[in-house]
């Protein structure tokens, strides 16, 4: 079973899309890893990530099971 890939805010932008289907990697850097390896323009983003297990913050090291959703919010500035 694949698992959701939520983007937001600038790598929503480079992705060209807000949910992808991604065959399940072992933790969240894995399916970090295949976005970049997609499109590179998400690699600078790295150092500054927050991520989200279903809804819930989690750590890069955090353990993706099937059908989980992964999501990835880089840093927001404004007023």
């Amino acid at each position: 079973m694949p698992v959701t890939v939520r983007l937001f805010a600038r790598l929503r932008e480079i992705a060209g899309a807000d949910e992808l289907a991604r065959p399940r990697a072992g933790t969240v850097a894995e399916v970090w890893e295949a976005l970049v390896a997609e499109w590179p323009a998400l690699a600078p983003y790295a150092g500054s990530l927050s991520c989200a297990v279903n809804a819930q913050y989690a750590r890069m090291t955090t353990p993706v099971s099937d059908g989980d959703e992964v999501a990835f919010l880089p840093p927001v500035s404004g007023g």
